[in-house]
């Protein structure tokens, strides 16, 4: 399953999440902090679902209420939890 999310809230303005049988194989984030992102495709993939939200849901950047990892968490859960 893919999923094409546009991110609300952040420097990054769209991520594609590729999941099969429950787990991350890959994430690509368009714009954003670079290295950061890349950081954070490389330690999910491989990653449950639920256990990607679970550590990433909720946190912020900067002053802004979401971050790219919360963003994340909540384009799996609408996806996948709707």
């Amino acid at each position: 399953m893919t999923i094409d999310y546009k991110t609300r809230g952040t420097c990054s303005t769209r991520m594609r999440i590729e999941v099969e049988d429950g787990v991350i194989q890959s994430l690509d984030v368009s714009n954003g902090c670079d290295g950061n992102l890349q950081g954070l495709s490389r330690l999910v993939a491989g990653m449950r679902v639920e256990d990607v939200i679970a550590r990433l849901e909720g946190i912020s950047c900067g002053g802004k209420p979401t971050s790219c990892p919360d963003q994340l968490a909540k384009a799996l859960k609408q996806s996948l939890y709707p």
